[in-house]
């Protein structure tokens, strides 16, 4: 009886085993299966917190027309501020030493050699020329630097008009049947589109291309001087004159570009206000092509 319980006793021990076992199996399963949506669960976060960022950076950060890390781009605000600290590289001079070099000291004389210079006489009174001693009058000995200024004179605008100067013969005019006229003659015949001078155009060229300026901008400057000059008037003479003066050039590279073995091109990103169908921070491109023949042989 002793041996059958024995026995009995080992049949309960191998089952109990055996369940223990199926039961930790099981038990790795889920710890398996609760580690591999922990990893996908951290891997959601992470690609939740990219998100939030992107769009936090979006929301709250600089946008594409406040950006001021494109070279030339004014900034309206800390511009003095931030220019005032920083050395004109244009105005500083080098001097080499035995083993380093040091930047030289420019003098006032050398930032203002290319100006014009008006001298002002802070002359005394002719009443005041007198002697407070014994009352000769005094007599001039000198004169001494007290300060110096600079002095911007502002754009003017003035309206030229040509008149042809006729001249007749007064003795022809009584003698001959057709009088003998002779009228001053334009040599140099206006070939530009509208009134404007061709430093005029010149001008509103340099205000628009290098210096930035929109034509909204050049319209208003051109009321301050005293001129009714619309911005589609100003657009004109840009616009015309560009095509008249620059279309036998284009031809020129056009022939060229044709005539190359392959073209290179480059783009450049820009910003395009107001354009149909597009928000204006979307980015533009600005196409710029090249010939094999237009590269110079040394390259």
């Amino acid at each position: 009886m002793a041996r059958d319980s024995r026995e009995q006793q080992l049949i309960e021990l191998k089952d109990t085993v055996k369940e223990l076992n199926t039961t930790i199996k099981n038990l790795n399963a889920l710890i398996e299966a609760a580690n591999k949506r922990e990893a996908e669960h951290l891997e959601k976060e992470k690609v939740l917190q990219e998100q939030i960022e992107y769009l936090t950076k979006k929301l709250f950060g600089k946008s594409s027309e406040k950006r001021d890390d494109f070279e030339g781009q004014l900034n309206l605000f800390n511009e003095a501020e931030t220019l005032m600290a920083e050395p004109d590289p244009e105005e500083q001079e080098f001097t080499t030493v035995e083993k380093h070099t040091r930047k030289k000291k420019t003098k006032m004389t050398d930032k203002f050699a290319n100006l014009p210079v008006q001298k002002v006489l802070l002359d005394v009174p002719e009443d005041e020329r007198i002697c407070d001693i014994c009352g000769t009058p005094l007599e001039r000995i000198g004169e001494e630097f007290v300060r110096r200024e600079i002095e911007i004179i502002k754009p003017s605008l003035k309206i030229i008009e040509y008149y042809s100067v006729s001249y007749g013969c007064p003795k022809c005019k009584e003698d001959a049947e057709v009088p003998h006229i002779v009228k001053g003659r334009d040599d140099q015949k206006h070939m530009l589109h509208g009134m404007a001078s061709a430093g005029t155009v010149a001008w509103v060229m340099y205000q628009k291309y290098v210096n930035c300026l929109p034509l909204y901008r050049q319209e208003k400057d051109f009321k301050m001087y005293g001129a009714e000059i619309c911005r589609g008037t100003i657009a004109n003479w840009i616009i015309n004159n560009a095509e008249d003066f620059f279309r036998p050039m284009h031809e020129y590279f056009q022939r060229k570009l044709v005539s190359g073995k392959y073209i290179m091109a480059d783009e450049t990103p820009v910003q395009v206000l107001k354009e149909p169908g597009r928000r204006a921070e979307t980015k533009s491109y600005m196409c710029y092509v090249m010939s094999s023949c237009l590269i110079p042989k040394s390259l």
